[in-house]
């Protein structure tokens, strides 16, 4: 997702997709718990997995930037 897609966006469908995204780190950091403990995992697929993680992260502090309004001090 790059800048232009969210200065297209509502407010209102940010939040939505915000919501999702959350949502959607969260299950993938149980998942990925889950897998490191039981050690089924193999090392490609963990990768993949925190990949999407860290991929999500930045997807959410990007639409929490643009949700927040700018404070002048």
């Amino acid at each position: 997702m790059n800048s232009d897609d969210l200065s297209m966006k509502t407010d209102d469908v940010l939040r939505v997709e915000l919501e999702v995204f959350r949502r959607e780190h969260r299950d993938l950091d149980d998942a990925i718990s889950a897998l490191q403990e039981r050690g089924t995992a193999d090392q490609l697929t963990l990768k993949r997995l925190k990949k999407r993680k860290l991929l999500l992260r930045d997807q959410i502090a990007q639409i929490e930037d643009r949700l927040t309004p700018d404070i002048i001090a």
